[in-house]
């Protein structure tokens, strides 16, 4: 998604909701502050070949693993600024528990997993920081 904004209720249109109770979104936002100091941006690069196959993979697993309906991600690149989406997860499942525990597990195992790499760009400098958290 270089460049482009993400819309997180764009992509909620995307989800398969037949059958479901509940619908768990987890939304990651780009803070305008951290630790005291003011983040200007962040800068996302990506593998862009392996990044989709990733994210589907991940997705298909939690389908699987927490007996959820559907999920739709999308996670940007390039640069975000302040209080912009980063990252969207929809989770679409029969119950909210296996939602919730559906989207934490995805968030987490996309920051551990995917082939992104991130810059703040901070009034003190600029920080590569070390995976995405």
């Amino acid at each position: 998604m270089e460049g482009d904004t993400l819309n997180p209720e764009a992509l909620r249109d995307q989800i398969d909701t037949e059958g479901c109770g509940s619908v768990v979104t987890f939304v990651g936002l780009t803070r305008g502050m951290e630790d005291g100091v003011e983040v200007e941006k962040l800068e996302f690069d990506a593998w862009e070949e392996m990044l989709p196959s990733v994210l589907q993979r991940l997705g298909l697993e939690a389908v699987e693993k927490f007996s959820i309906n559907s999920v739709v991600m999308a996670h940007r690149t390039g640069v975000v600024h302040p209080q912009e989406p980063i990252v969207c997860i929809h989770v679409a499942s029969p119950h909210r528990t296996e939602g919730f525990e559906a989207c934490s597990w995805l968030i987490s195992e996309l920051k551990s997993q995917a082939p992104l790499w991130k810059k703040e760009v901070r009034a003190d400098g600029e920080i590569w920081k070390s995976g995405l958290g």
